[in-house]
């Protein structure tokens, strides 16, 4: 019986390092290996060549050596000022403009989760507790904007907010405003987009573990005196915490490196990094400098996944206990 134990493990071996190799190749092909190009470029310096930078290697033939050229500029240009650029109180001209992107990137993807999780909270806990012959019609319609492209969906609500949109003019025509009012091109429309776009990446992780409650813990808690709110905050919100960071997690990270949204409806004044990248790529053709914020960005998001699966380990193994 060991041995043929043994020969079931042998030979179920090689199949299963497969299926585990599947995931790391993945990610040392679409991950790894650009961002260590990346990674590279930006410690070159920018050049009138073809690519458009120095290499961080060269041979001299003559003396049989290799040299090696790195440039710590880059990193020196997105962090000058750092400290000037942080007091709220320093001259504004003199700020660092790579700083004041991050930090503008961050602040619109914090408020763009909080808002989805206000919201999307509250949906998700009502499709979870809906019939299940029309729990499948709401998740239907929660994921059929994917269905449309998603630059159509922007440029739907262009059509929406714009100056002469179709809001404004129904506010006008119903009396309720004498002037179109300025809802586009503004942080409001922004936010207001950012939250439309990324609220089902919200609702989905929040569904999925709120689906899996069970009803008898409530129940229960009824019997011993607890109310309604004292249930949520109690069982209902714990157990729904992986959900919760999931969802935070899925709308965050793509929200800081946001392009579309912030190029078509925010405006000049709400300038995001993917923006930034965008400009210093495309625009002024320096790549040492794009990858230099790129790395960094990639640097800020890598923290907050981290402690998500810092979290999501720990969750693991005291379930196992």
């Amino acid at each position: 019986m060991n041995l043929k134990k043994l020969k079931n493990k042998l030979f179920r071996r090689p199949g299963q390092r497969a299926v585990i190799a599947v995931p790391y190749i993945w990610l040392l092909v679409l991950f790894l290996i650009p961002f260590a190009i990346v990674l590279k470029i930006s410690f070159a310096e920018q050049e009138i060549a073809i690519p458009p930078f120095t290499p961080l290697t060269t041979i001299d033939e003559d003396l049989g050596r290799l040299n090696i050229a790195v440039s710590y500029q880059n990193y020196a240009d997105i962090f000058q000022n750092f400290w000037h650029t942080l007091n709220p109180f320093g001259d504004s001209e003199n700020s660092n403009i790579y700083l004041m992107t991050y930090w503008s990137s961050i602040k619109t993807a914090l408020t763009t989760t909080v808002i989805c999780l206000l919201v999307g909270y509250p949906t998700a806990y009502a499709i979870s507790r809906a019939n299940p012959s029309v729990r499948n019609g709401l998740l239907l319609a929660i994921m059929l904007p994917f269905w449309t492209s998603f630059l159509l969906r922007v440029y739907a609500w262009m059509g929406l907010l714009g100056h002469n949109g179709i809001a404004n003019n129904l506010l006008i025509k119903m009396g309720i405003i004498s002037e179109p009012l300025d809802l586009f091109y503004n942080a409001f429309s922004l936010n207001l987009v950012m939250v439309y776009a990324y609220l089902p990446f919200m609702i989905l992780p929040l569904y999925t573990q709120l689906v899996k409650l069970d009803n008898r813990l409530l129940e229960a808690a009824s019997d011993l005196g607890a109310g309604p709110v004292k249930s949520f905050l109690t069982i209902t919100l714990p157990l729904s915490k992986t959900g919760i960071i999931a969802g935070s997690m899925l709308v965050f990270v793509p929200a800081v490196g946001e392009f579309v949204i912030p190029e078509l409806v925010g405006g000049s004044e709400n300038l995001m990094i993917g923006k930034v990248l965008w400009q210093a790529f495309f625009d002024q053709n320096n790549w040492p400098l794009a990858s230099a914020v790129a790395v960094v960005m990639v640097a800020l998001l890598v923290v907050p996944i981290a402690l998500f699966q810092h979290y999501e380990n720990r969750e693991l193994e005291e379930g196992a206990k």
